[in-house]
């Protein structure tokens, strides 16, 4: 006797079973996107196959399940895929490097839009401790007549923006690997913004998130006793980097805004603000470069 192949609505069904029962944010999801990889189909197809009774191969419904553990366990999805999306890029990530997310993509809004105000033929945007390279490389693509410049100290990440940088049409973009600290002195003074997304999780604090947790990068995640060590080191570099009215913008956790702000202002900043993304969390601080920065 002959068992009936499995179908693509039955493995999402049971997919979906199991991450629900492992607490994965967005069970259904995950599911589809996970079946849709391994058997090459977008999100959309794999709904419109659920209904037309598709049938899926024994390979496949054995590589179906593996990934399901995978993600069971809490391993990122942007890890088990590959890749992940990040405002019009799609981005090779993996063990090693931070998964870029949604909220950053506003972030980004912010230094996309100074960077579009300047007169400027070619203003200068630089991203300190790009990553994966998603906030250069968005910079880059969306705004192509700008010079874009990211940093990264760490080896693990910068051979994933390495890759990132390659597969991207990005010509106006260059990434070097150094510390933050000593990044680009051959442009003091004449870069228009300044962006980072730092480490800024308390040392002691646990993030609630598994996949926060356990599989991305302490040192893209843990910024000191207070988490604003390297806010401190921003705040010296872009002022560096900046020419006056330059504008940096840093990404921070939701209870940090007032503390930046204090740090940016001591340290001779103008115009400090704090902006909330779209969940009402405080998400951004921004700042001007003053004429006679200290």
């Amino acid at each position: 006797m002959t068992t009936r192949p499995a179908t693509v609505a039955a493995l999402v069904r049971q997919a979906t079973e199991q991450l629900a029962a492992s607490g994965v944010p967005s069970p259904e999801v995950d599911a589809e996107l996970l079946v849709g990889h391994v058997v090459g189909l977008g999100r959309g197809e794999v709904q419109a196959a659920g209904l037309t009774g598709r049938a899926v191969t024994e390979t496949d419904a054995a590589a179906i399940a593996a990934f399901v553990e995978r993600r069971a366990s809490r391993e990122p999805l942007q890890h088990i895929l590959g890749r992940a999306a990040f405002r019009s890029l799609e981005l090779a990530v993996g063990p090693g490097v931070f998964v870029p997310r949604p909220e950053t993509e506003q972030v980004v809004q912010f230094a996309i839009d100074a960077l579009r105000s300047m007169p400027d033929p070619e203003p200068i945007g630089i991203d300190l401790g790009t990553g994966s390279g998603a906030i250069a490389l968005a910079m880059a693509t969306e705004i192509p007549h700008a010079r874009i410049f990211a940093v990264e100290n760490s080896v693990d990440a910068f051979l994933w923006a390495r890759q990132n940088f390659t597969e991207t049409n990005a010509p106006n973009a260059t990434l070097v690997f150094n510390d933050l600290a000593m990044a680009f002195p051959e442009l003091d003074g004449q870069v228009a913004v300044v962006i980072s997304n730092p480490p800024y999780v308390p040392d002691a604090a646990i993030p609630r998130d598994p996949e926060v947790r356990f599989f991305d990068p302490a040192a893209a995640l843990y910024g000191g006793e207070d988490g604003l060590d390297v806010v401190r080191q921003l705040s010296s570099t872009a002022a560096r980097l900046l020419r006056p009215g330059g504008t940096l913008v840093i990404e921070h956790g939701e209870l940090q805004g007032a503390a930046i702000r204090s740090i940016l202002t001591g340290d001779g900043w103008r115009a400090a603000a704090t902006f909330r993304d779209l969940s009402q969390r405080d998400r951004t601080t921004t700042a001007v470069r003053g004429d006679n920065h200290t």
